[in-house]
């Protein structure tokens, strides 16, 4: 009994203490800035196809509403073998990520569309004395 239970503990240990997964290699990498002025631009691929790559730049440099503005993407394979590819944009109009596996809301329906419509044509009191 207790030879069994010893080896289960030690078959138990040698699984927990076994190396985790090998790390994967990044198999090309390209990186310039940060700049002077605020701009960079980095890419990666990795072993098993793991591709990304951004861009940043700076807008109204020096004024107030100074901000980074930003694009790039990537892709990898699916545990279903499918590609999943991203591209976005980033800056003063927010995230704004493009990919087919993105879901995209429903058409408004035409009935709630035309009724948005008239309302907008057509505030109400309480809408006008809204500031």
């Amino acid at each position: 009994m207790y030879t069994a239970l010893v080896t289960l503990l030690a078959l138990t240990a040698c699984a927990l203490a076994r190396p985790a997964d090998e790390p994967i290699a990044i198999v090309a990498q390209t990186q310039d800035g940060p700049n002077p002025d605020g701009s960079y631009k980095w890419s990666y691929e990795s072993a098993n196809g793991i591709k990304a790559e951004e861009e940043g730049s700076v807008v109204n440099a020096g004024a107030e509403n100074e901000s980074t503005a930003v694009q790039g993407g990537y892709s990898y394979t699916g545990e279903d073998g499918v590609v999943i590819s991203l591209t976005y944009k980033a800056g003063e109009e927010g995230f704004q990520p493009e990919g087919a596996h993105i879901p995209t809301a429903p058409p408004i329906p035409e009935a709630i569309q035309k009724a948005l419509e008239w309302n907008a044509a057509h505030p109400s009191k309480e809408d006008e004395n809204q500031v």
